[in-house]
């Protein structure tokens, strides 16, 4: 950066900087936008997944509690058919037999009661939460719509201010003179949008190392300054 280099204007960086800045924002708002889709579109997959699930435990505790009532009706039968055999036992032995089995049948279906009714209050907190669910899915489906509505709204202007600010750097480069312009383009294939930093109280705005006194002059001068420790190239704020 010695004397000899050709003359920058001031406003140029300092143009050229803010345009680098305002394209990187917007470029990444444009990167944004498919990744918003992808978000919401897992969380709508992973709130059916969700409802799925429930709706399938409720369907394997229905299924529990059918089979369960259906050997209730069978245990209950049997009873019924024990007790009219009591009728006609012929002795004692064979009554007291019944008896017992009777017994043992109503045990079993008072057993089968207390399931099946724990059966049916698991069975209404599932309904309640399936309804939850629902909700919740009905309420994930809407956002997700929401936001493919405005990512497809943005995403045609944002690319207009795009063409249009890429439009404006090509012409900010072309007044850049030639080895200026060569050494701009090198630090910008390096760096992006990072490849200027203005002059903050003489230390760089981008990595906060001090600038030597000759080269903020030399940049007053309107020569391309290179910050010795990051390689930005150097402009003085307004």
């Amino acid at each position: 950066m010695s004397s000899t280099s050709p003359n920058v204007g001031v406003s140029i960086l300092r143009t050229l900087h803010r345009i680098h800045r305002q394209l990187a924002d917007l470029k990444e708002r444009l990167d944004r936008g498919p990744r918003q889709v992808r978000a919401v579109d897992a969380n709508v997959k992973r709130n059916e997944d969700a409802l799925e699930k429930i709706r399938a435990e409720a369907k394997v505790l229905r299924v529990a509690s059918d089979r369960k009532q259906l050997q209730l009706k069978v245990g209950e039968d049997k009873i019924k058919d024990l007790r009219r055999k009591l009728n006609a036992a012929a002795s004692n032995r064979e009554y007291q037999a019944l008896m017992d089995q009777i017994a043992a049948d109503e045990m079993t279906n008072s057993v089968l009661t207390d399931e099946i009714l724990e059966a049916l209050e698991e069975s209404d907190a599932f309904v309640k939460n399936i309804a939850k669910a629902d909700d919740t899915l009905a309420a994930v489906r809407q956002k997700a719509e929401e936001t493919h509505a405005e990512v497809a709204r943005q995403e045609p202007l944002l690319r207009a201010d795009v063409d249009r600010l890429e439009a404006e750097l090509r012409g900010a480069e072309s007044d850049l003179p030639g080895d200026a312009r060569d050494l701009y383009k090198r630090v910008v294939r390096q760096k992006g949008e990072d490849a200027l930093a203005v002059v903050d109280n003489q230390c760089c705005g981008g990595c906060n190392q001090q600038i030597p006194l000759n080269y903020c002059n030399q940049i007053l001068l309107g020569q391309p300054v290179a910050c010795k420790t990051c390689g930005r190239l150097l402009y003085l704020p307004e």
